[in-house]
C-alpha cells in the first residue's frame, strides 16, 4: 500500500501539471469563467478516476503523455460533474473539498458556465492529436467518454438520484443508478487505457468488470462515510442523504450491510484482473483502497 500512495500522489502530481498548462486564464472578460473552471478543478481530490486511467494504460506500455491527457480530461469531466451536483437546483451544497462551492465562491450562473466549459474542453484535449496520432483511437475515445458522461451514464444517473428522493427503491435500482451516475466514469477511466493501448476483447471485458466492482464499492462507500464521517473530516456536509429521504446502500442493507457488502465488490474486483498478472498489482491495492478511505 506505500507503493500505492506514492503512485496516487506522483499521478496527482502530474496530472494537475498538465490541468494547469490546459486551463489557461485569459485576459479578457470572460477570464471569471476560467477562473472559476480553475477553482474548481484545483480544489483538491485524490484524483482515483485519473489514476484508473495510467494505471490501466501502464498494463499495455502506453505511452505516460498519451494516458495523461486522458486521464486529464477524465478529471475535466469528473469536476464538472461536481461542480453542477452541488448547485442549488441539484443537490444544493455549500461545501466541497472543504471549501465554498463553485457558485458560493462565484455565483450560480458562473458556477454552471464552468461545468460546461470543463465538459466541453475534456472532449478538446480527446480530439487533440497529442493525445494520439491514430485517429480511430481519439474517436473510439470521445465517443466512450460521450456515452459515460450522458444520459446513459452520468447525466441519465442524476435525473434517477433527483427523482428518487422521498420514494421507495430496491437495491436494484440504486444499483443501477448508481452504475450510471458514478460508476459510468469509472468504467471509463478503466477503458481509456485499452483503448489506447489497443487491447483485445478478453482485456476489456476484464477492465470493465474489474470497473463495475470497483465503482459500486466506492458508491457504498460514499454511502457510509455520509452516515458515519464528519463534514470536517470529509470536507462537506454529511447526512444530506438521510436530511433529503434518499435511499442509500446504507438505508437499504444498514450499516454492517454495507460494509460487507463493499469488503465482498472490492474483493471481487480484484479477481478480474487474473488475466493481467502482477502487472495489474496497483490496481488490486486501489480497490482495497477504495473502501477504507476516509475522504
Amino acid at each position: 500500500m506505500d507503493t500505492l500512495a506514492t503512485e496516487l500522489e506522483e499521478t496527482a502530481d502530474a496530472v494537475e501539471q498538465l490541468l494547469d498548462s490546459l486551463i489557461v486564464l485569459p485576459e479578457g472578460r470572460e477570464a471569471r469563467v476560467v477562473e472559476a473552471m480553475r477553482y474548481s478543478t484545483f480544489a483538491g481530490g485524490k484524483r482515483l478516476r485519473p489514476f484508473l486511467v495510467i494505471a490501466s494504460a501502464d498494463l499495455f506500455a502506453v505511452r505516460r503523455e498519451q494516458s495523461l491527457r486522458v486521464a486529464a480530461a477524465v478529471e475535466m469531466v469528473h469536476t464538472y460533474s461536481l461542480v453542477h451536483d452541488d448547485l442549488p437546483c441539484m443537490d444544493d451544497d455549500d461545501l466541497r473539498r472543504g471549501k465554498p462551492s463553485a457558485h458560493i465562491q462565484f455565483d450560480e450562473a458562473t458556477a454552471v458556465l464552468a461545468g460546461d466549459g470543463l465538459l466541453t474542453q475534456a472532449f478538446e484535449v480527446l480530439a487533440d492529436e497529442k493525445t494520439s496520432h491514430h485517429a480511430g483511437i481519439r474517436t473510439e475515445l470521445v465517443l466512450s467518454l460521450a456515452r459515460a458522461a450522458g444520459s446513459h451514464g452520468m447525466v441519465g444517473g442524476q435525473m434517477m438520484d433527483l427523482l428518487t428522493e422521498h420514494i421507495e427503491v430496491d437495491v436494484g435500482e440504486i444499483t443501477r443508478l448508481q452504475q450510471l451516475k458514478t460508476g459510468a466514469l469509472i468504467a471509463f477511466a478503466c477503458e481509456a487505457g485499452a483503448i489506447l493501448g489497443k487491447a483485445d476483447d478478453h482485456e476489456r471485458h476484464a477492465l470493465h468488470a474489474f470497473a463495475h466492482d470497483l465503482g459500486l464499492a466506492f458508491q457504498i462507500t460514499d454511502d457510509l462515510l455520509d452516515a458515519e464521517g464528519s463534514a470536517e473530516r470529509l470536507g462537506k456536509k454529511v447526512g444530506k442523504d438521510k436530511d433529503r429521504g434518499k435511499a442509500t446502500y446504507v438505508s437499504l442493507l444498514g450499516l454492517d450491510g454495507a460494509h460487507q457488502q463493499a469488503k465482498l465488490l472490492a474483493e471481487q474486483a480484484a479477481t478480474h484482473l487474473a488475466p493481467f498478472g502482477p502487472r495489474a498489482e496497483l490496481l488490486r491495492d486501489l480497490a482495497i483502497f477504495v473502501i477504507n478511505r476516509g475522504t
